[in-house]
């Protein structure tokens, strides 16, 4: 066995190995001494089926697994978050303080938003990116509204939905506030906005992927 792969070697290959080709009763020795001295409790007797009979794996195949049916991890829907009241705003958590943190972590972001918020802004630049901006943290102050009841409530925006605002005043009274035919300030720094409830009456993440075109005037 051994001989045959010795002998089939060209010369200059087997010069390059460093291996002497054997021939005949020497190769077959060379063999068996080897085999007993790498596999010695192996017997005579098997170590000769093991010369003959023995297969040799010379490449390893890979099981292939089995395809399976993956399960998706699937959210809540509408009504599961509605029984578990996953976003409502318990009593003992409704209080201005607690979310004052909240507050200048968006005076922060709005102001790295917008570049800093210089005098000389470009203001269309401003109002396209508070239209996009998040609000959670600002405070906001209802300053016209088909509804007079709505007009001077001020305070922190704790929860925004797609028609509504929840925003927690200096009373620690939590109050929802319907984005439709309202007018919102937000001071940010020395500067003050107003937003329209209308033209945010969508999601915080809906908003933010949106186009807006500029319009002159907005009725509420």
């Amino acid at each position: 066995m051994e001989s045959d792969v010795l002998s089939s070697l060209p010369p200059d290959q087997s010069a390059l190995l460093g291996v002497t080709p054997q021939y005949g009763d020497v190769a077959e020795k060379f063999t068996r001494a080897f085999l007993k001295s790498s596999v010695p409790k192996l017997s005579s007797k098997d170590l000769e089926d093991a010369l003959l009979h023995k297969a040799v794996v010379l490449q390893y195949a890979r099981h292939k697994k089995k395809k399976g049916k993956k399960t998706l991890a699937r959210g809540l829907n509408a009504k599961q978050r509605r029984e578990l009241k996953v976003f409502q705003l318990k009593p003992e958590n409704q209080k201005y303080e607690l979310f004052l943190p909240l507050h200048e972590l968006w005076k922060q972001y709005i102001t790295d938003l917008c570049n800093g918020l210089k005098p000389g802004s470009n203001p269309q630049m401003i109002q396209q990116k508070l239209l996009k901006a998040d609000f959670h943290g600002a405070v906001l102050t209802v300053v016209r509204s088909k509804c007079p009841s709505y007009v001077g409530t001020t305070g922190i925006l704790v929860q925004e939905f797609k028609h509504i605002f929840k925003i927690i005043t200096k009373e620690n009274k939590l109050k929802v506030i319907p984005k439709r035919n309202s007018v919102f300030s937000v001071e940010m720094g020395d500067f003050v906005t107003h937003i329209y409830g209308s033209k945010f009456e969508f999601r915080s993440s809906e908003r933010s992927a949106k186009k807006f075109k500029t319009r002159g005037t907005i009725d509420l």
